[in-house]
């Protein structure tokens, strides 16, 4: 791997659908992917269980944006195995600065419990990773991650790999083929933006704009 790998490099391997990985923590080498099969939320069929409905009612959990994207990458890397290495963490931290890579924290009692980040170009969004220290965390996370998106007209949600996971909210797994024709046109939307939606919505306007969006989904023939 080149070793002038730069934040502007690492946006255009996004734009041409790929995306790096690591070994290990301390590997200073990158490899690129391109999946065969790759995972993405229709953004308007975003599942939120009725046990999850209740969590994000309860207002157990704190929830913001990129207030501590370090603190969610390093979250997101505190596991016995991981592909975040020293060099990709100091990637994204720089995609951050400038405005390219984000984070949804998600806080209990002013702990950070869980979170998720990836990178915004044009009206694509590429999740990275995310974390989970208490139950239903990272969901919670990804809920106001969606709700976000759809606020900020981005019409793409890479998840790169399809897990049980991310089905039960949701994701599906399209061909290399498909997500390259979704990825083409959502880097024609240049007027996305992760920023538009401002203020954390309150848990009942984002539950009832998540079902919303459903409804609308299940009701349009054409998807």
């Amino acid at each position: 791997m080149d070793l002038a790998l730069t934040p502007e490099l690492l946006l255009q391997a996004y734009a041409n659908g790929i995306f790096p990985m690591a070994e290990s923590r301390d590997d200073p080498e990158i490899f690129w992917l391109d999946p065969e099969r790759r995972g993405v939320f229709d953004l308007d069929r975003f599942h939120i269980s009725r046990s999850l409905a209740r969590r994000i009612r309860s207002g157990v959990f704190e929830i913001s944006f990129d207030t501590d994207f370090a603190g969610v990458l390093d979250g997101c890397a505190d596991r016995p195995e991981t592909w975040i290495s020293t060099r990709i963490r100091r990637l994204y931290i720089a995609l951050h600065r400038h405005g390219f890579a984000h984070a949804v924290e998600v806080r209990h009692e002013g702990a950070l419990v869980g979170g998720v980040y990836g990178v915004a170009l044009k009206g694509a969004f590429f999740g990275e990773s995310m974390f989970s220290r208490q139950t239903d965390a990272s969901k919670v996370a990804l809920a106001y991650l969606v709700d976000r998106l759809r606020a900020g007209g981005f019409t793409l949600f890479d998840t790169q790999f399809l897990t049980p996971h991310l089905a039960s909210l949701g994701a599906q797994e399209i061909s290399r083929a498909a997500y390259k024709q979704r990825l083409t046109a959502a880097l024609q939307v240049p007027a996305a933006a992760f920023d538009r939606q401002k203020a954390v919505p309150a848990p009942a306007a984002l539950l009832a704009r998540t079902a919303e969006a459903r409804r609308h989904s299940a009701g349009d023939p054409a998807r």
